[in-house]
């Protein structure tokens, strides 16, 4: 299969442990944050952190975009969820994510009507079968997902679906980045930039980071040879004295981002002033929300929505493993009180969550070196 076989091939990943090893060999040790989720489950499906030197540490960061979703706005989504009339709409991912109390698999269990859809076009379809119900899409997503959230808002415009709205949480990759940059204490050598993320946004808003904070960032994709490209990429800047950001996803992530759906997300949304994250806080215009000329499909303008928020559960780490602060496993109730069947953070729900990748692919405990041979 063109675009996957080739970038996991056993030769060229052998070659570029080889390459970093050589790398790392007269560098002191360095720490890598891996933005994205999707290369977290990468990196422990295929036990890349096994591969790598003992002086490369990998840490997760917050882009996951369930797992940053605070419990006050599940809270919101089962207050609406649970009006008469209405329907809420989401993907599957987020049915069991907790809340203050409850989550919208219980709810739909308690006679709410919720159901799982793929796309907010198919909840948009939901709303044009059945004109007697009201709505609701559940928006999550960073700007990956948000294009398409915008394109079913001008749908449901131009097709006049007055029973349709969407309960917007986009989230934008910047603002968290920068967060988790100036948290005390926190001290990073580089960044994995996140491959889908980038593919809508270029890899021009991450300048920052080498001009702001002095590390360099590499826009990966997430196939084994990607990521193991990026952390060599990385190292290569490094032992050079370089600090910039660079582009290993090529052949999906244009510099310049995709021109037509960044158009989208200018004319359907607007930047929210604050937002809040969970584990980071509220972070300044880090989130989306529907414009004026889109208000009529606000559900938080169409519906009474609580907006109060919940503490995290005092047992839950999530917050911390979300900044990269410390390892799932070091969490005191990850694997034994939190599992994917009993979660009790976000990090353990998500398809994305670290605790999930964790849990999924038995890494219990610190990484065992594997040496690789030639062979």
């Amino acid at each position: 299969m063109k675009f996957v076989t080739e970038f996991r091939d056993p030769v060229a990943a052998r070659a570029l442990i080889k390459e970093i090893t050589a790398l790392a060999k007269d560098q002191p040790p360095r720490k890598f944050m891996e933005v994205c989720g999707g290369h977290t489950h990468a990196i422990y499906r295929h036990g890349i952190e096994t591969l790598l030197p003992e002086s490369i540490e990998m840490v997760h960061g917050p882009g996951c975009p369930v797992c940053v979703i605070p419990m006050g706005r599940i809270d919101d989504a089962i207050a609406v969820a649970s009006r008469e009339g209405v329907t809420m709409c989401c993907f599957g991912d987020m049915m069991r994510v907790p809340g203050g109390k409850s989550t919208l698999l219980e709810a739909k269990a308690n006679g709410a009507d919720v159901r799982i859809v793929y796309s907010p076009l198919d909840a948009l379809a939901i709303a044009e079968r059945e004109p007697d119900r009201e709505v609701v899409f559940l928006a999550v997503g960073f700007e990956t997902t948000a294009p398409s959230t915008a394109v079913t808002a001008m749908q449901a415009r131009e097709r006049k679906v007055s029973n349709f709205s969407i309960f917007c949480n986009h989230v934008t990759i910047v603002p968290p980045v920068k967060a988790i940059l100036d948290s005390p204490g926190m001290s990073l050598d580089g960044f994995l930039g996140p491959g889908h993320v980038s593919t809508v946004i270029g890899t021009g808003p991450y300048e920052f980071v080498p001009r702001e904070y002095g590390l360099p960032l590499v826009a990966a994709g997430f196939e084994p040879v990607d990521i193991l490209q990026g952390v060599a990429m990385l190292l290569r800047q490094l032992a050079e004295g370089r600090c910039e950001v660079e582009n290993q996803y090529k052949r999906v992530v244009r510099d310049g981002g995709n021109t037509a759906a960044l158009k989208i997300l200018g004319q359907v949304f607007t930047i929210r002033p604050h937002f809040e994250w969970r584990g980071l806080g509220f972070i300044a215009q880090s989130a989306l929300a529907l414009n004026e000329d889109f208000a009529e499909f606000d559900a938080e303008l169409k519906f009474e929505v609580p907006g109060v928020r919940v503490a995290d559960p005092k047992a839950c780490q999530c917050g911390e493993v979300l900044k990269g602060a410390i390892r799932p496993w070091e969490c005191k109730v990850f694997g034994s009180a939190c599992t994917p069947e009993t979660p009790i953070g976000t990090c353990m729900v998500s398809s994305e969550g670290a605790c999930a990748a964790y849990f999924n692919y038995g890494r219990f405990r610190a990484k065992t070196r594997i040496p690789v041979t030639s062979t």
